[in-house]
This record gives C-alpha cells, sequence and structure tokens, in this order.
C-alpha cells in the first residue's frame, strides 16, 4: 500500500489536471486517467478503479512519473491543425556570397 500522503497528493493533481482540462476543452469530457503500468502498481491502484466522480485509472503506455488526461476528444487533430496553421515558408530575396568567410584561414 502507498503512502496516504503520496496518493492524497496525487488525487489533488489529478483534480486539478482535469478541471484545466475540462476548462479549456469544454466539448471534451474526462472520463480516466492513464499512468505508466509501474506508477498503477507503486500507487496501488486498480485498473479501471474509479478514483474521483466519474474518473477511472487506466494503465497505457505512457512514461513513468507522468500521467495524462483521458477524455472523448480527439486531441490529435488539433495538433495538427495548429501544425499547419504554424507552417511558414522562408525564400529570401538576397543571395550570399560561398566563402571565403571573414577571418577564415586557408
Amino acid at each position: 500500500m502507498a503512502d496516504t500522503s503520496k496518493i492524497a497528493a496525487n488525487l489533488r493533481a489529478f483534480q486539478i489536471a482535469i478541471n484545466a482540462h475540462d476548462r479549456e476543452n469544454p466539448t471534451h469530457d474526462a472520463y480516466g486517467i492513464g499512468l505508466a503500468h509501474f506508477d498503477l502498481e507503486r500507487l496501488g491502484f486498480d485498473e479501471g478503479e474509479e478514483i474521483l466522480p466519474g474518473i477511472t485509472i487506466h494503465s497505457d503506455q505512457g512514461v513513468s512519473g507522468n500521467f495524462r488526461v483521458l477524455c472523448n476528444g480527439d486531441h490529435d487533430e488539433e495538433l495538427e491543425e495548429v501544425e499547419e496553421a504554424e507552417t511558414v515558408e522562408a525564400v529570401s530575396t538576397q543571395s550570399i556570397p560561398a566563402g571565403p568567410w571573414v577571418g577564415e584561414q586557408g
């Protein structure tokens, strides 16, 4: 059994993360917390255990020491849209000679 203060700190962090997720993504509903299998065992949680009202624990392939808010939305689509919006094509209007550079010895 894990130390109750560690469990309490994690539950508090889970609730803060879920609140932030729901505030920033009003069209997505959080349903769980994803933990690395090692962390799930270390903290004494069971797969599918309800830790907060409507929020269950799930083992995933994440990095130990981190957790993820699981929801019914597709955040990958949003990331792709952001990446597409940030694409910039840079074309120079000046040419730079290919050397010899100042201070270059040869």
